[in-house]
């Protein structure tokens, strides 16, 4: 079978029937359990909401508004329809904090289906190397890999020479985790004369551009990508076609002019906006801050869902290193622990096609080694990422608001 299920390749007009068609039921159960929604959607009649025009009255929620939303009700800001027990299996803190629950029902993130896309099948041998520490990447992969029959290695990141040991020994078919960190094996097992068994490889968390993708091919690993986070779930993924990417069955998905709740023109390029049918963490019209656009017609793999063109920047100056959010408030925190610090700006690039951080700093004093040391400590503490500090003249950074100046270049 080529295909998760027989829902891609439905008619899109019966999809868009249904999608519809449940709304209603979860509007009226996020008022209903999630106290935040209880008050935001007080005055909506969740009978009414039946098409998209009626749902893009709704506000929209940002996920760079849920730090300080958290922060007034914690642990969740409202949003949860679940609290602790067996209908939270764990919790997450990704960087901010920003805190999600995982509900217990299987394959809670649904990216068994982005898997299936990607080759995964029952009885293959996972290298799963995202983390599985305070944010829940791993969990998200591991859950649907065991949804589709798979075995997995819960590897996580880091100890790359104990990592290959294990691939020597287990001979994995499949890898899970980011493009940069494959690459970071398949070179030490080059460097060491160490076979590596992967033949399917499934990369998240940061962009994956042609070149590498086509270098992984020439080893003989066929690698896909998905869009996905920790607050949704699966929200769209690659297929074979390499054509975009397939929105989930299961997502609500708008484009809206950035800053606004209201929807784009097709093929505009806006705000992802999702709106989720999960029972436990019933997020409507929720902002993701990611920038894409609709894509026309099907795909040519069989799928009929809408597809979008994949992550195209941010709508926000929040911004993704390494599979992690780093988002202005964690600046502003460094930046107030060191008063010797005028301005700041967190610079990120990718020399080599490998994420890098610097905080550019004007400082009282011109700044010194000890201070970026310090400065260096706070960054990593605060967003769980290794940074460089470089200090500037002052005056030298331009008076215009920006915290966050993604620089990168993909080739």
């Amino acid at each position: 079978m080529n295909f998760h299920d027989t829902r891609e390749t439905r008619d899109p007009e019966a999809r868009e029937r249904e999608l519809l068609a449940r709304l209603p039921a979860q509007i009226a159960h996020a008022r209903a359990a999630a106290p935040a929604f209880g008050r935001l959607l007080a005055d909506v009649d969740p009978d009414s909401v039946t098409s998209r025009d009626a749902l893009a009255t709704l506000p929209v929620i940002r996920k760079s508004e849920l730090l300080e939303l958290q922060k007034a009700a914690r642990p969740f800001g409202g949003f949860s329809a679940v609290g602790w027990g067996t209908a939270c299996r764990r919790v997450f803190a990704s960087p901010g904090p920003l805190y999600e629950p995982e509900g217990a029902r299987p394959d809670y993130y649904r990216l068994a289906r982005a898997l299936f896309a990607a080759g995964f099948r029952a009885g293959d041998l996972v290298h799963n190397t995202f983390s599985y520490h305070f944010t829940p990447a791993g969990s998200m992969m591991e859950t649907a890999a065991h949804a589709l029959g798979c075995t997995v290695f819960p590897a996580g990141v880091g100890q790359t020479e104990q990592q290959l040991a294990a691939i020597a020994d287990l001979q994995p078919t499949a890898y899970v985790g980011t493009p940069s960190f494959l690459r970071i094996l398949l070179d030490k097992a080059d460097e060491l004369g160490v076979p590596v068994s992967f033949t399917k490889a499934f990369v998240s968390g940061e962009a994956f551009p042609p070149s590498l993708r086509e270098a992984f091919a020439a080893r003989g690993i066929t690698a896909f990508q998905a869009y996905a986070t920790a607050d949704i779930g699966l929200i769209a993924y690659e297929t074979p076609a390499r054509e975009g990417m397939v929105v989930d069955e299961d997502v609500l998905l708008e484009i809206v002019r950035p800053g606004t709740g209201d929807p784009v023109a097709p093929g505009e390029v806006g705000e992802v906006v999702v709106t989720t049918f999960n029972p436990d963490y019933p997020l409507i019209r929720f902002g993701t801050g990611d920038l894409s656009a609709v894509l026309p017609g099907t795909s040519p793999c069989g799928r009929t869902n809408v597809r979008i063109k994949g992550w195209m920047g941010r709508a926000d100056q929040t911004t993704k290193v390494k599979g992690m959010f780093v988002h202005p408030g964690q600046i502003a925190q460094v930046v107030r622990r060191h008063p010797e610090i005028t301005r700041a700006r967190l610079v990120v690039d990718n020399p080599d096609l490998n994420d890098r951080m610097t905080l550019m700093c004007e400082a009282a004093g011109g700044g010194s080694e000890a201070l970026a040391d310090a400065v260096a400590a706070s960054i990593r503490e605060l967003t769980k990422l290794r940074g460089e500090v470089a200090f500037l003249p002052a005056g030298a950074l331009a008076n215009d608001g920006k915290v966050i100046d993604d620089v990168r270049v993909y080739r």
